[in-house]
């Protein structure tokens, strides 16, 4: 009995290629308008729907393939007698493999492009996968098309293996869908109902340790090009170093972001267990790069460096003779630079990366449940922040700025001391405030005096503001909001400092 494939595509990109194939192994082709028109117009003989089916597409093209000829010979369960019986009852010939892919809503969100024969077209053949195969991703012609060639048909495993991924593919469609509603309806960032389609994008050394399998996932459907802001993690090139683990993931990821949030001068930062242990601004990378490193040499051995400019050679040079890093990412690297990495540093992972998205939401699985929020913002605007002491802050503001920028990237409890653009203590994840500015004025080890202190949240207690002042501060940066406010600003007061109330607060857990 000759095999019979349906093709009813939007994406063209390899379809003709792929019919040919088909009819040259003896199959025989339907298609729908437009496919049908192509695969003619190639020269192939080509069965168009509305003669196979007697009826003519209609209602503007939303109604070509919702027809039981096509349906009944996708869904019948050729070892099932009655269905055989209705199949000769009604004329219904057997269709073996279906081809079909979806209008792109995702790339152009709307009513005319939800997809509706496509879908049912897809789930059809998918549930009748023991019978039938489908194939709604051009990139797997080639694959079937071989496997058809050597063995006739497809076998089982391959039809279940495409079965899989089309009702992943439908999933992640009404997903979208659904997710376009909830934006028009002004509901978009905690919706009643979440849908996040992933697919995976490759397997990772291991997870947080090596006895934890791990891989990496992005959104499906997305681009797949630099131009996608949501997936750029897609765009990155590893130029060197090993393969890339769970960790090195997450640490690259914290380290980008807040190097992407330090402002418009060149920047660095040094990221150790996704907190960082260096950040600074400079005149050029080199400079960023070797005030960051100052912070903290010890805690940088084995941690993420990150750059938003372009690695030079004379950056190079200097990550050369410093402590090990797992992980180098940086927007290009200078002619030579690559080269001059590997020779040293054999072992560290180079990413080439294009700027961060920032995301509108943030996801976190806890046991039995998901808790969503909206992102945090980032840089602040300084529009809402008051100083509240006598001493005014004068030329600290700019340090005050870049410090409390830094502290929204470390683990809460979380102070970070800082003078001329550069993070010399960091106190993080931290159970009482106290002890996170005690922890980062023991790191700063004075080279903060003169400088800023900032603090994640406020200060309950005077005992903080004394804690920094013994670091030699003369600004402290926080949110305020205390009960305890007076008595936090008199103690400013009393020892001389300036103080900032943001009028937000910057918790990361």
């Amino acid at each position: 009995m000759k095999h019979r494939a349906l093709f009813s595509v939007f994406d063209k990109s390899g379809l003709v290629e792929f019919a040919t194939g088909l009819v040259e192994a003896g199959w025989e082709v339907l298609a729908s308008g437009g496919t049908a028109a192509a695969l003619a117009g190639a020269g192939l003989d080509v069965i168009d729907l509305a003669d196979y089916t007697g009826s003519p597409a209609m209602l503007g093209h939303r109604v070509v393939t919702l027809h039981p000829k096509i349906h009944g010979g996708i869904l019948a369960d050729r070892s099932d007698p009655d269905h055989r019986a209705d199949m000769d009852r009604y004329g219904i010939e057997p269709i073996d493999l279906v081809v079909t892919n979806l209008y792109p809503f995702e790339a152009r969100p709307g009513a005319e492009n939800i997809d509706i024969g496509g879908t049912a077209l897809i789930r059809a053949a998918a549930k009748n996968h023991p019978h039938v195969g489908v194939v709604c991703d051009p990139s797997d012609y080639p694959a079937v098309l071989d496997e058809i060639r050597s063995a006739g048909r497809l076998a089982a495993a391959t039809r279940q293996a495409l079965a899989r991924k089309a009702f992943a593919r439908t999933a992640a469609y009404d997903g979208a869908i659904v997710t376009w509603l909830d934006e028009r309806d002004g509901d978009a960032l905690l919706p009643p109902t979440l849908h996040i389609s992933l697919e995976r994008a490759g397997l990772l050394r291991y997870g947080e340790n090596p006895d934890q399998p791990a891989a990496s996932y992005r959104r499906m459907g997305a681009a797949r090009s630099p131009d996608d802001a949501e997936d750029w993690w897609n765009a990155v090139v590893q130029h060197g170093g090993v393969a890339l683990s769970y960790l090195n993931l997450l640490d690259a990821g914290a380290a980008w972001a807040l190097v992407h949030n330090l402002g418009d001068h060149p920047a660095a930062a040094v990221i150790k267990h996704a907190g960082p242990c260096g950040a600074a601004v400079a005149k050029d990378p080199a400079g960023a790069y070797r005030k960051a490193l100052a912070c903290d040499q010890r805690a940088a051995f084995g941690g993420v460096v990150a750059l938003n400019r372009p690695v030079d050679l004379e950056t190079a040079g200097l990550m050369a003779g410093a402590p090990q890093a797992d992980v180098i990412i940086a927007p290009a690297y200078g002619e030579g630079v690559v080269g001059q990495l590997r020779d040293r540093r054999a072992g560290t992972r180079i990413l080439e990366a294009p700027s961060p998205h920032r995301a509108t939401r943030t996801v976190r699985q806890i046991d039995g449940g998901w808790l969503v929020q909206r992102a945090s913002p980032g840089a602040s605007d300084r529009s809402g922040w008051r100083v509240v002491s006598r001493r005014d802050p004068g030329h600290l503001v700019e340090d005050a700025a870049f410090a409390w920028r830094v502290a929204g990237h470390v683990a809460s409890n979380a102070a970070v001391l800082a003078r001329n653009g550069t993070a010399w203590g960091i106190g993080g994840g931290q159970q009482d405030r106290v002890g996170a500015v005690e922890l980062a004025v023991r790191k700063a080890s004075g080279r903060a005096a003169g400088g800023v202190c900032a603090s994640d949240g406020f200060f309950p207690f005077p005992d903080g503001i004394e804690a920094a002042a013994a670091g030699g501060v003369e600004l402290i940066i926080q949110p305020g909001g205390s009960v305890n406010d007076p008595a936090v600003v008199e103690a400013a007061d009393r020892l001389g400092l300036s103080m900032i109330f943001t009028g937000e607060r910057r918790f990361r857990h």
